[in-house]
C-alpha cells in the first residue's frame, strides 16, 4: 500500500486555520495557530526586535523547517519597521507545505503581501526584497537536512544569530532530534555570535542532547499547547531561566533522558557515562 501523502487545512478550537501533514499525520503550530505560537515560541522569546535594533549588521536566521513558512514570515513581520538587514536562511526536502499554503492563502491569512516572493522562492531558492524599513535576502536550501550537515557547503552558510527549529516530533521524525545532530549544529556556530535556538519540545532527552552538543539550555515561554518549552544558546546571557540543579536531579531519574545517538526513536534513562558527561557541564558547574 501506498503511503499516505499531501496536506489538508484543519480548523483549530480558536477558530483558526493551519495545516495538517497526512503523512506524518500532526498539524503545524497545533492549538493556538500559526502566528500565535510563532510569536510566542520565537518572536518574543528570542527578543527579534530588541535585538535587530541594537545590531548594525546583517543579522542570520537560519529557520530550520520551513514548512508552509509561518515561523520566517512572523518573524519578519515583527521587525518589518526596524531598519535592518536580515539574511534569512531556510531548510527543508521538499516545499509542498508551502504550495499548499499558498494555494488557501487566503484562508491561512498570514501570508499576507509575500505571494510573489514564495513563488520566487520556490523557483530559484533565492529571493530579495524590501519590507518597510527591513531589507531580506531569504535563501531555500532545498535538501535532507540532517545529510546537508555532513556536506561540505554546509560551511559556506552564514553563522546564525537565532535559529528557528521547528521539525516534525521525535517520534515521527527521529533524524532531526538527535544528539548528533545537534552537536553538528553547535560545531556550524561562531564562538563570538551569540546565537539562540527555542523550539517547542520540553522533553529531558532533548534538553540532555542540547546540552551534550555544547549549549546552554533553559526553559522556554509557555504556547497554547505547552506550559514549557525549551532554549537553548551558546551564551548563557540569551537565557532567561537556564535549567538548574534540581533539573539535573530529575534528569537522572528520568525513565526517558539518554539521547537518541542514532535516528531510531526510543525512551531509556541515562547511562552512567551521559550522566558524568551532564553533571560536567559548566552551567551546573
Amino acid at each position: 500500500m501506498q503511503p499516505t501523502v499531501g496536506y489538508k487545512l484543519v480548523q483549530l478550537a480558536n477558530g483558526v486555520h493551519s495545516v495538517y501533514s497526512l503523512a506524518h499525520r500532526e498539524t503545524f503550530h497545533p492549538v493556538i495557530g500559526p502566528v500565535a505560537e510563532a510569536e510566542a515560541l520565537y518572536v518574543n522569546q528570542l527578543r527579534l526586535p530588541d535585538r535587530l535594533r541594537s545590531h548594525e549588521s546583517e543579522f542570520v536566521i537560519w529557520d530550520v523547517g520551513l514548512g508552509a513558512a509561518a515561523n520566517a514570515l512572523t518573524a519578519l513581520k515583527a521587525v518589518q519597521e526596524i531598519p535592518g538587514c536580515i539574511r534569512l536562511v531556510s531548510f527543508d526536502n521538499t516545499v509542498e507545505p508551502l504550495r499548499f499554503a499558498l494555494r488557501h492563502a487566503d484562508v491561512l491569512g498570514y501570508l499576507g503581501a509575500h505571494e510573489d516572493h514564495l513563488q520566487q522562492l520556490i523557483t530559484c531558492q533565492r529571493v530579495s526584497f524590501s519590507q518597510g524599513s527591513l531589507t531580506v535576502d531569504w535563501q531555500l536550501c532545498l535538501a535532507d537536512f540532517p545529510e546537508f550537515l555532513t556536506q561540505s557547503e554546509v560551511q559556506e552558510l552564514p553563522k546564525p544569530h537565532a535559529i528557528l527549529f521547528d521539525a516534525y516530533s521525535p517520534a515521527k521524525n527521529p533524524a532531526m532530534w538527535t544528539q548528533p545532530l545537534f552537536a553538528k549544529i553547535f560545531r556550524l556556530l561562531d564562538s563570538t555570535r551569540p546565537c539562540a535556538m527555542p523550539t517547542y519540545s520540553r522533553s529531558t532527552m532533548l534538553r540532555v542532547s542540547l546540552l551534550l552538543a555544547g549549549f546552554f539550555v533553559g526553559s522556554g515561554h509557555a504556547t497554547g499547547e505547552k506550559e514549557e518549552t525549551t532554549i537553548a544558546a551558546n551564551a548563557l546571557g540569551l537565557i532567561s531561566e537556564p535549567l538548574d540543579q534540581r533539573w539535573l536531579q530529575r534528569a537522572r531519574k528520568s525513565t526517558s533522558a539518554e539521547p537518541m545517538w542514532e535516528p531510531i526513536y526510543r525512551q531509556a534513562p541515562l547511562s552512567a557515562e551521559t550522566w558524568e558527561k551532564l553533571r560536567d557541564h559548566p552551567q551546573f558547574a
